[in-house]
């Protein structure tokens, strides 16, 4: 569930967190959960009204680096390091941003093209095939229901269109074998 305002996280002075939308108490694996389903989070302390996103976020990437979920190598972490220590700080934030925003710009792309993108779509005569698979299908169908008995009548001969089909099937399966040899 992806939404325009983040899902907002309270903390307790017992340091318990409480998601305000299902009012209950939530862990920080529950909070990598809804962030992992694309939700935004905002953690806010309860008492002071401060914004504690930041401070949680890097904790749960802490807990998963300690598990053994590596994600970031030690080289960006060293850099990340001295990055606060440095005057390059100012740049990194934008240059992190950057780059995360890319990456997911570019998984978003990938993975619209993987679910369009059928492999068999791009075989000259699918579109053919997919149609006369729909129509072999009703002329079967049809003839096992009364459901397309008034069709079969209107459109004259259902026999020579079955006839016809099979022929462009027969036509079809020998093109796709050409082309996979």
């Amino acid at each position: 569930m992806t939404s325009n305002t983040p899902l907002l996280i309270k903390r307790y002075a017992s340091r318990r967190l409480y998601n305000t939308e299902t009012s209950d108490y939530v862990t920080l694996e529950d909070i990598a959960g809804f962030i992992s389903d694309g939700r935004d989070v905002q953690i806010i302390d309860l008492k002071s009204g401060d914004d504690l996103t930041r401070q949680y976020l890097l904790q749960i990437i802490a807990e998963h680096e300690s598990k053994g979920e590596n994600v970031l190598p030690v080289d960006v972490l060293t850099d990340l390091v001295r990055s606060y220590t440095s005057q390059a700080g100012s740049v990194v934030p934008q240059f992190l941003q950057a780059s995360f925003e890319m990456l997911r710009d570019g998984q978003s792309k990938v993975m619209e093209n993987m679910s369009s993108m059928n492999p068999m779509a791009q075989m000259p005569g699918f579109e053919a095939m997919q149609a006369q698979q729909q129509a072999f299908l009703k002329a079967m169908t049809s003839g096992w229901s009364g459901a397309g008995d008034a069709e079969t009548k209107n459109s004259g001969d259902a026999g020579e269109d079955l006839s016809d089909i099979k022929a462009q099937l027969a036509e079809l399966q020998e093109k796709l074998s050409k082309l996979s040899s």
